[in-house]
């Protein structure tokens, strides 16, 4: 199925509060691979941004107010993403603000989830790594994706950055956490008994010389002279003697 990864910024938490889109980003995939068709707008929000979402976004009303409303860039984005497999991050909030812009619009456009299907990689990272924290960054962290040159949220930076997490997520390369448990134990269950060694061992035992023996004691020496209660090996000593 086509694929399109999605990100919204907006300027602020709630679409009851009459919060509105100010940036999306599209990056189109088809067999999991790029195909390079990209859509990135900023829009005209037609109102102010909030202290806090312009702290996480800093994309200001300035910059946006000669940008585009939404109604004027929303029939090239829901072509953009009719028919295809949406891959977000948290697929709750964008698809909130997405639905409520085109109903704003006018224009009769159906809900997205009639036209699309969805991947919410929150959800998914939430039941493979439960208790964690499934952030995007601590997802990119996870997997070793490059966060350097990113010091603020913005649709098409996070948009990038999902790509690869997303192929990351569903890889089906496994970790320590996402799978490589349960292989083991896939594995184990289809194995033959083990096999058990039971002829001898010879195990060569080389003895320290007595020049090695002088070092040793000079760093014990040394040991006991730092350390309040003596070096703990001479306490092993002692307490293996009975001295």
């Amino acid at each position: 199925m086509r694929q399109v990864v999605i990100d919204t910024e907006t300027t602020g938490l709630e679409v009851k509060d009459g919060h509105r889109i100010i940036e999306f980003a599209c990056i189109e995939l088809e067999t999991r691979s790029r195909t390079g068709r990209v859509l990135h707008h900023y829009v005209n929000p037609e109102r102010e941004v909030e202290r806090g979402a312009l702290e996480v976004h800093g994309i200001d009303n300035d910059f946006l107010k000669n940008k585009p409303k939404f109604v004027e860039v929303a029939d090239e984005l829901f072509e953009f993403i009719e028919g295809s497999e949406l891959i977000i991050h948290n697929a709750e909030f964008d698809l909130g603000f997405l639905n409520h812009e085109f109903k704003e619009s006018n224009l009769n456009y159906p809900e997205i989830l009639s036209v699309c299907e969805v991947f919410d990689t929150l959800e998914v990272a939430r039941e493979k790594r439960p208790g964690r924290r499934n952030s995007l960054n601590a997802l990119a962290n996870e997997f070793g994706i490059d966060l350097s040159g990113r010091s603020l949220h913005g649709a098409r930076q996070d948009a990038e950055i999902l790509v690869n997490v997303y192929l990351a997520l569903t890889s089906g390369q496994t970790t320590l956490e996402f799978g490589v448990v349960s292989e083991i134990e896939d594995s184990m269950a289809k194995s033959e008994t083990p096999k058990v060694r039971t002829e001898p061992v010879n195990i060569v035992v080389i003895p320290a010389n007595e020049s090695e023996l002088e070092l040793h004691e000079k760093i014990l020496d040394e040991l006991d002279q730092i350390s309040a209660n003596g070096s703990i090996w001479r306490s092993l000593e002692k307490s293996s003697t009975g001295k």
